[in-house]
């Protein structure tokens, strides 16, 4: 398929990956293009069949099994953009602290937890893409598999983020550790933030040259940060990446979308770290974000998740289009969830959902 078409009616219909690159760059589209967070995996019965047969880590780190689960919704739904399967620790992991799932009460935990400046000055930077090479190879393929019709997302987890992760040893309600180690020793907090930024860039870089079309910095537990100390505590730090991306021919025309929970309040923050595309969480309003965000930055989102598996396909259809009306005429805007797809969300919501952004005119 080539970037465009021309239907029936004489209207100009755009290929998924351009509609998609279109967006992210606040150039005109069709009609919004649409992902999930999370569309890959627990919802679909595809993915729970190979659950049976593989572990979670086995999935992301075989090439061919990330790839399978990868394309598992495209397939199933025809999203304009597929996400790579994988997570966001296998930075950590990289870095030389492993993590694994809990057999029981579901959650991660990691192998250790950072502790103290000695355990940061353990932690290694160079071999990081080296031992992510299955990443790359997976995106190279999924780069061969999705061609010119559908886009291709890479992503990492903020310095922040997997801070938090790293510091608690997996999976916690609060983020205290993190938190206290930034405002009881930020000399310590900034040498783990420097080498995260410096692992996560070269992350970022090696997904460019695999291929990525856009690339996405979760900062899933920004929230758990007070407004004043957003800024020095994660903020910048996904500045410097994007800052540092722009700088090679690698990455340098990738657009980069910031997904950070919870930070409402943050707003010029966020415009400040140069994401091309900011995600926006379902907790607040699309119509006011949009009048706080300049225009040259696209914005992503912000459907409540559990509208997919709560609800029924007519109130998913009502309050779809309600999330496209509140963005009608601004530019770049990409449909997708406020966060993660739920392992209980209904195929025919989606179904309803996807149905409904593609008719919208």
């Amino acid at each position: 398929m080539n970037a465009t078409q021309t239907s029936a009616t004489g209207s100009t219909t755009l290929a998924s990956r351009q509609r998609f690159v279109n967006a992210c760059r606040c150039q005109p589209v069709d009609r919004p293009p649409v992902w999930l967070m999370r569309q890959a995996g627990r919802a679909l019965p595809e993915y729970r069949k190979l659950k049976e047969k593989y572990s979670f880590i086995e999935l992301v780190q075989n090439p061919d099994l990330a790839v399978e689960v990868t394309l598992q919704p495209v397939h199933r739904f025809g999203f304009d953009a597929a996400i790579l399967f994988s997570d966001i620790l296998v930075i950590p992991e990289a870095m030389g602290q492993a993590y694994r799932f809990r057999d029981t009460g579901g959650g991660v935990v990691m192998d250790f937890a950072i502790g103290n400046r000695s355990d940061i000055d353990k932690l290694q930077v160079e071999r990081v893409c080296e031992r992510l090479a299955y990443v790359d190879a997976a995106l190279k393929r999924l780069r061969a598999e999705l061609g010119e019709h559908t886009a291709l997302i890479g992503f990492s987890g903020s310095p922040w983020t997997l801070a938090t992760f790293m510091m608690e040893g997996g999976s916690a309600a609060n983020c205290t550790r993190a938190l206290a180690l930034f405002r009881e020793d930020r000399k310590a907090y900034h040498a783990l933030a420097e080498k995260l930024t410096r692992a996560i860039t070269d992350y970022l870089r090696m997904q460019a040259r695999a291929g990525v079309d856009a690339l996405q910095l979760f900062d899933s537990h920004g929230g758990h940060l007070p407004p004043a100390e957003f800024q020095e505590a994660s903020g910048r730090w996904m500045r410097d990446i994007i800052a540092e991306l722009r700088t090679t021919d690698d990455a340098r025309s990738t657009p980069v979308i910031v997904f950070s929970l919870g930070t409402h309040g943050n707003w010029n923050d966020l415009a400040a770290t140069g994401a091309d595309v900011l995600g926006v969480d379902w907790q607040v309003t699309l119509s006011d974000v949009r009048k706080r965000v300049p225009e040259r930055i696209a914005l992503q989102g912000n459907l409540a998740p559990a509208l997919l598996s709560d609800s029924s396909p007519d109130i998913v259809r009502r309050e779809t289009a309600a999330v496209l009306e509140a963005m009608r005429g601004r530019p770049g805007h990409i449909f997708n969830l406020g966060h993660g797809l739920t392992p209980q969300a209904k195929l025919e919501n989606i179904s309803a959902m996807i149905e409904t952004v593609r008719n919208f005119k």
